[in-house]
């Protein structure tokens, strides 16, 4: 296949096939960007503001513009335009900065050092994480008779069939987590037919957006669900009847990272000290809503601590994550 075929596909695959066949590089352009750092980020609103709060307390506000999008039509931009891509800072999934970097070779060596748990190539570093895990409605359990589940595998039972909601992988980075626990417990065979039954009692409670299994959980219109884990303790937290399983199938995480894009050398050392900036000073911030301890010296409560702590087997990437998208499918 040509380097150009394995663009086009990428991008088909991660649905921002728009974005490759028509003027990329026009997509999403930031008035004024010319001037300032353009940082382009998948992070939602909290992460934005943890990353922006630490740079005005720097004294960078004025010196940049933020721009949100999707993780599917970054990933997009990024298989799409290399370098050529309007932003100079990212934080990003990291296996999609992975793939980027091996397609382009479109970031900057990191010049700051970082005290990171685990090692992470030298252009790149974590901003924050998400964990996946099981949670309940405990009213609805009573209610309906059913028993609190310990895995993935609990959710197929017949008595919990129409009373299940999960992430659509094909829509959502968390539902990637679910298939990584499946794949990793119960292998390719077994894995598919667990989750063809675990698709039946699912039913139309299949999710475009990681936070709607939680949603309907929590309006009662399902008894369990899966998703992030920190949002289902946050819940329990305000009083909700929710309660959060580690599946004994295992905690998967997906990391956030951030790279400066290789540009013109003025911006992109102004880039250079911002991203140190953010990775040094928004953490304290980021920990309160991704309790994911990714630096040395990080600290969570006990509460935050998943129970089965597992990463895959082999290492994230896009390739990888069409590879799940085909099992996922073949179990519909």
């Amino acid at each position: 296949m040509s380097g150009r075929m394995r663009k086009i596909w990428l991008c088909l695959m991660i649905g921002s096939f728009v974005l490759a066949l028509v003027g990329c590089s026009q997509a999403g352009a930031v008035p004024g960007g010319e001037k300032k750092v353009v940082i382009v980020t998948n992070g939602d609103e909290e992460a934005v503001m943890a990353m922006e709060t630490a740079l005005k307390a720097a004294g960078y506000e004025g010196q940049y513009i933020v721009q949100s999008l999707g993780t599917s039509e970054l990933g997009g931009k990024f298989i799409a335009e290399g370098d050529q891509i309007e932003a100079d800072l990212v934080t990003m999934s990291s296996y999609f900065l992975e793939t980027a970097q091996e397609e382009h070779q479109m970031f900057k060596d990191l010049t700051f050092t970082t005290q990171s748990l685990d090692e992470y190539p030298a252009y790149h570093t974590p901003f924050l994480a998400n964990t996946g895990a099981l949670f309940v409605n405990t009213e609805v359990l009573k209610e309906k008779g059913l028993s609190m589940p310990k895995s993935i595998r609990d959710l197929t039972k017949p008595e919990f069939k129409g009373l299940v909601s999960i992430p659509n992988m094909m829509d959502s980075s968390t539902g990637w987590l679910l298939i990584q626990a499946i794949l990793a417990e119960y292998g390719e065979s077994e894995g598919e037919n667990l989750l063809r039954d675990l698709l039946v009692n699912v039913g139309p409670h299949l999710e475009s957006s990681g936070s709607g299994p939680l949603k309907k959980v929590q309006a009662s219109e399902v008894a369990a669900g899966f998703g992030l884990r920190h949002q289902a303790v946050l819940a329990q937290e305000q009083g909700i009847p929710i309660d959060y399983i580690d599946p004994i199938e295992g905690n998967f995480s997906l990391i956030e990272s951030i790279a400066v894009v290789n540009k013109e050398e003025e911006k992109a050392e102004l880039a250079m000290e911002m991203a140190e900036v953010i990775v040094n000073d928004s953490r304290k911030e980021l920990l309160k809503d991704y309790p994911v301890a990714l630096y040395k010296g990080e600290t969570i409560s006990n509460v935050h601590k998943p129970a089965y702590t597992k990463k895959f087997e082999v290492p994230l990437s896009v390739e990888l994550l069409k590879q799940h998208q085909e099992f996922f499918q073949s179990a519909k």
